[in-house]
């Protein structure tokens, strides 16, 4: 058990307490079954992460996604902080004969990871958000450009922050966080609260494009079963429950 001093760059208390609670990995799958992200973002990442090849899956969970990759032809190479959700992964993986690469690690402190490893890479489900502070999200992005082949894609989903101006509660939760910090959501889904940051459509944008990432496409979800927002030419910025993003590192030049 980690003391306060010795969390890992990015890492709260909290979050590093979910990691490490064997109950939380083994019920993972259960809890979030219904969640129609979990099937749109698979969707997502085949799309734009073609053709098959090397992929990175970061904050890779039980491993949804590399599973399926791994069955689709892609080569997944799994990342996460937990080693009980890493245990988790490996048991499906072998149920299904699957040999899926993992590795444990905090996804601010890749730098044993050489470069242009990768063909894709994926951060899905607002992991990016968990990461605490603006430098460690940087620090991370930056790995995560450092890692791609010229031309590679990038797939990841953050929450919308200003999704929670249609709720009372949400309007409440934004007047103790007017300046865009990291929010201390409450418990949901079998876990207790974490600091999740959230991101509106611009502050993503700029972010990856400040890494030197091209964008391709921002993709506005809700939590309708299939994922559509509705009118989304309509101020889908403000009511989007989040955001898929597919980006693209340029292709260097001569």
């Amino acid at each position: 058990m980690a003391t306060d001093w010795q969390l890992p760059p990015g890492v709260s208390r909290a979050l590093w307490d979910h990691l490490h609670d064997p109950a939380s990995a083994r019920l993972y799958d259960r809890q979030l079954a219904d969640t129609p992200l979990l099937a749109l973002d698979i969707q997502y990442v085949r799309h734009w992460c073609r053709p098959p090849g090397s992929i990175i899956d970061l904050g890779c969970g039980t491993g949804r996604l590399a599973i399926v990759l791994a069955g689709k032809g892609y080569r997944p190479v799994a990342v996460d902080l937990s080693p009980e959700m890493l245990r988790v992964l490996g048991d499906k993986a072998a149920s299904l004969g699957l040999d899926i690469p993992r590795v444990q690690a905090n996804l601010v402190e890749l730098d044993a990871i050489a470069d242009q490893s990768f063909d894709h890479a994926a951060c899905l489900f607002s992991t990016l958000g968990l990461i605490e502070g603006s430098a460690h999200r940087r620090r991370f992005l930056q790995h995560v450009y450092r890692l791609l082949r010229p031309g590679g894609v990038f797939v990841l989903h953050v929450h919308n922050r200003w999704f929670h101006l249609w709720t009372r509660a949400g309007r409440r939760l934004l007047c103790r966080n007017l300046f865009g910090g990291d929010f201390v959501m409450p418990a949901h889904q079998g876990t207790g609260p974490l600091n999740m940051h959230l991101f509106t459509r611009g502050e993503i944008v700029r972010e990856l494009r400040t890494i030197g990432f091209h964008v391709r496409e921002v993709r506005p979800v809700s939590v309708r079963p299939d994922g559509k927002v509705p009118w989304s030419f309509l101020f889908s910025g403000w009511r989007a429950y989040g955001f898929l993003v597919a980006a693209v590192k340029w292709k260097e030049l001569g």
